[in-house]
């Protein structure tokens, strides 16, 4: 009996202790359209993820950019506020799409990948 009683006592301790667990955040997908029709805040940034060479040839306005291909994103981004939101792109959505699940892993709470460049350019976001 006590043997049963303990076993079930360790089994509800497990099962609280799990779902104290916190969730992660999802990476959420916009299509130009979506993000152009979104208003960003003061404590949104926009992150173009291309290469310098790229983001010199054109950028929307008011992007910083942080080369995923360049070795240095995931050292970057450990000094970033966790809290803010981030809305990213690159040239196709492909790179954005990882450098964001690469956020998401680092415990980044709002997460945006808003696709390629030409779409965005294309949709009338403004750019440099």
């Amino acid at each position: 009996m006590r043997s049963i009683l303990a076993s079930l006592l360790i089994s509800v301790f497990l099962l609280g202790c799990t779902g104290q667990q916190q969730k992660t955040a999802e990476v959420k997908q916009l299509s130009p359209t979506e993000f152009k029709d979104q208003r960003m805040s003061t404590k949104a940034v926009l992150l173009d993820v291309r290469t310098p060479e790229e983001f010199a040839m054109g950028h929307l306005e008011g992007a910083s950019n942080a080369d995923y291909r360049g070795g240095e994103f995931a050292l970057e981004m450990k000094n970033w506020d966790k809290n803010k939101i981030y809305y990213l792109y690159c040239a196709s959505g492909n790179r954005s799409g990882k450098a964001a699940e690469l956020m998401k892993e680092a415990g980044f709470k709002h997460i945006y990948n808003v696709g390629g460049f030409n779409a965005l350019k294309e949709a009338g976001l403004p750019t440099e």
